[in-house]
């Protein structure tokens, strides 16, 4: 297979990193795999860390010039990271994911032009599933990560043929057709939801979504973003910024997030339409507004 790039970016993710670093060069098919880590925020030593194991791991490591003062945010870090790349194809993968036997192989195999190549997630039975990734209790944390059990699974299944059309992290395609034909991520969805809009957009421009499901990861279900309560102060700004990100979305795309049962998205057309009001003035528009939801800007009316 061809060299790839693993872009993860990092939010206080130490604990993470160190278990999720040493998977990737263990379990990997290819052991000279690039791996770029930015590093938004560092309140755990994260930097000491790489700048001490980035040798013995062969990683790059860029930080958020305005560390401790302004996030990046995920998206934005995960298109630096991509930017930065030297190989023709990169694999987004988070923090809080450990990398199985020949993952980034099998996926690759599937890997064509206009095509998305999603792994199959295995996660701790913690969290609904509707058919798209695997429960299966293999650690609730990354000190707790049960190594062997879980390389004894991937060896079990390595040789599945199953294939599907979900997207989820980690996913892997060609650098020149995320920046010619996607352009990036969208700031708007600053720290969550910017999975979902690209996923969104890959899908109006007529990308194929393949998940294989014997390209295999252990996700620990988002402790690295925030999402699980058990880390209360983290899940505290996870749900501030997924707030934040979900009204955007609704904002941008007319819904909320859609997507089949087994992760591939939907998209409902959105229409715009504008109404020419006569025989009316603003103050009447007004004493409507909290009925109807209608915001003046005054630019439309006849």
């Amino acid at each position: 297979m061809k060299k790839i790039t693993f872009c993860i970016p990092s939010k206080t993710n130490l604990r993470y990193l160190k278990t999720c670093i040493p998977s990737i060069r263990e379990n990997a098919y290819r052991k000279d795999h690039d791996i770029i880590i930015f590093v938004d925020s560092d309140e755990d030593g994260t930097i000491k860390w790489l700048e001490e194991v980035k040798d013995k791991y062969n990683l790059k490591y860029y930080v958020n010039p305005k560390l401790g003062e302004e996030l990046y945010g995920i998206g934005m870090a995960y298109d630096f990271c991509i930017k930065k790349s030297t190989t023709d194809i990169f694999m987004i993968f988070h923090a809080d994911m450990m990398l199985g036997k020949n993952a980034d192989l099998n996926a690759f195999k599937y890997l064509k032009p206009k095509t998305v190549v999603c792994s199959t997630r295995i996660e701790p039975p913690i969290h609904p599933n509707e058919g798209e990734k695997i429960l299966l209790d293999f650690g609730m944390w990354p000190e707790e990560f049960k190594k062997n059990e879980f390389n004894k699974y991937v060896e079990e299944h390595i040789n599945d043929t199953k294939t599907t059309e979900g997207i989820f992290a980690p996913w892997m395609m060609y650098k020149a057709e995320f920046l010619e034909i996607l352009g990036g991520h969208d700031p708007l969805m600053h720290s969550c939801r910017e999975d979902s809009d690209i996923f969104n957009r890959m899908l109006l421009t007529d990308f194929t979504f393949i998940q294989p499901w014997n390209s295999l990861i252990y996700h620990l279900t988002g402790r690295g973003a925030g999402s699980f309560n058990g880390d209360k102060e983290r899940h505290k700004q996870w749900q501030k910024d997924m707030d934040k990100s979900t009204k955007e979305f609704i904002r941008k795309w007319g819904t909320p997030i859609n997507h089949t049962p087994l992760m591939k998205p939907i998209v409902y057309p959105k229409y715009d339409i504008g109404f020419i009001i006569k025989n009316c003035n603003i103050k009447l528009l007004e004493s409507l507004e909290p009925w109807c939801n209608t915001i003046y800007t005054g630019q439309w009316l006849e």
